[in-house]
């Protein structure tokens, strides 16, 4: 197949990464890059953390200036979101109503927020997936007072250990019994100490039975019957792929776009690559979707090589990290609260836990551990014996119930 026009749809990391790989590999055609946002390809991590707490800066956050897009000959399409996309004429549908050819294409559109429809309408309730949602929510945390934080995930509790360093009160709520709760409860249970110890009050398997707004406030009553009163409220429960420009299409998808091992899609000339993709990872003999920087950096690159005909599975061991107060936790592998859990230490400043299925070690959570991660990481790809790495001829050292 001639590739004379790549279409990257999303100005992503992912986007990114595959722009530069498609030219570090020699591809001289047109390369078209379409974002929905009307801003230069922007970092997303320090939206939650120093961004938001020490005020934004669009150049300082940019992935790539301009002139580097100018340099390699990308025509920037910002502001215009893809809307529809027609695989048999190969046309990509804008929401300008214009349309753009292409030969192949990368999909990159990543995650959008989810949400709680009840708060739609409610002034005070805010959203961290862009630019624009930190802007206003760092608005709102300059006004003070009381924060209510629906959902503890890494968004939820960046957000939390960052509002209390500007000195709001902060309230965490979330339906599971601890934080972070896909880590495990051992872990959960420590990060629930580290924000308690900092201030914030962790309410956990607890729901929201209802909001409302009055007075420039929200009140969240909460299923034990107990009412917040929110100066702001963010809604952090996690993301979705952003996916729904593609009904219609031929390109299959649910809870991601379905990909072949070399992120391929099955459709000709269509890859995708970040949080959008869903693939089978011959790591771990498992399908499924990451939703972090490395991951992004990795699959950008690995699609643009498919499509200029490479034909290789894309395996990774994933790793991703989170900071909240002077605990930096760094994951390496796959992580579940239903696999066998191994607490190999732990302290008031520190933790590393490994995880384990079919006796084989598949994962590891080090906090503020960097040697322990190196070591770990090593065992995954490996694939080592779980009982070995943790020291237990029968048993690990701590499970899950």
């Amino acid at each position: 197949m001639n590739l004379n026009r790549v279409v990257v749809v999303g100005a992503s990391l992912a986007g990114v990464s595959a722009i530069e790989s498609l030219r570090e590999r020699g591809f001289r055609g047109d390369i078209v890059l379409v974002g929905a946002e009307d801003r230069l390809p922007y970092t997303r991590p320090p939206l939650s953390k120093d961004a938001l707490a020490t005020g934004l800066s669009e150049s300082a956050l940019r992935l790539r200036e301009r002139e580097w897009f100018d340099a390699r000959g990308v025509t920037l399409r910002l502001g215009e979101a893809a809307t529809a996309l027609d695989t048999r004429d190969r046309l990509l549908w804008l929401g300008s109503g214009t349309s753009i050819t292409y030969d192949g294409l990368v999909i990159a559109t990543g995650s959008i927020s989810r949400r709680m429809p009840m708060t739609l309408s409610m002034p005070t309730a805010h959203t961290l997936r862009t630019y624009d949602d930190a802007e206003l929510l760092g608005r709102a945390l300059e006004r003070g007072g009381h924060l209510v934080v629906i959902g503890a995930g890494f968004i939820g509790l960046e957000t939390a250990a960052t509002a209390r360093a500007l000195g709001l009160d902060v309230t965490v709520v979330d339906v599971m019994p601890t934080p972070m709760y896909r880590f495990g409860e051992q872990v959960g249970i420590w990060y629930a100490d580290l924000h308690e110890r900092n201030g914030v009050r962790i309410v956990c398997s607890t729901g929201v039975d209802s909001l409302r707004a009055a007075d420039d406030r929200a009140h969240v009553v909460l299923d034990t019957g107990e009412t917040l009163t929110a100066d702001t409220l963010l809604v952090g429960v996690g993301g979705i792929p952003a996916t729904a420009w593609l009904t219609g299409s031929s390109i299959g998808f649910a809870d991601g776009v379905r990909c072949e091992p070399d992120l391929s899609t099955g459709v000709p000339g269509v890859v995708a690559a970040g949080d959008v993709a869903r693939w089978h990872n011959k790591v771990f003999d498992e399908t499924m979707r990451v939703e972090h920087w490395t991951n992004a950096v990795e699959q950008g690159m690995h699609a643009a090589g498919t499509l200029l005909g490479e034909s290789r599975p894309f395996e990774s061991v994933p790793y991703f990290w989170t900071d909240q107060f002077e605990a930096k936790l760094r994951c390496v592998g796959r992580v579940s609260p239903e696999d066998d859990i191994a607490v190999l230490r732990r302290d008031e400043t520190s933790l590393v836990a490994a995880y384990g299925r079919d006796g084989v070690i598949r994962g590891a959570v080090c906090v503020n551990a960097p040697r322990q991660l190196a070591t770990l990481r090593n065992a995954i790809a490996q694939r080592a014996d779980f009982r070995e790495i943790t020291g237990s001829s029968t048993d690990p050292v701590t499970t899950t119930p």
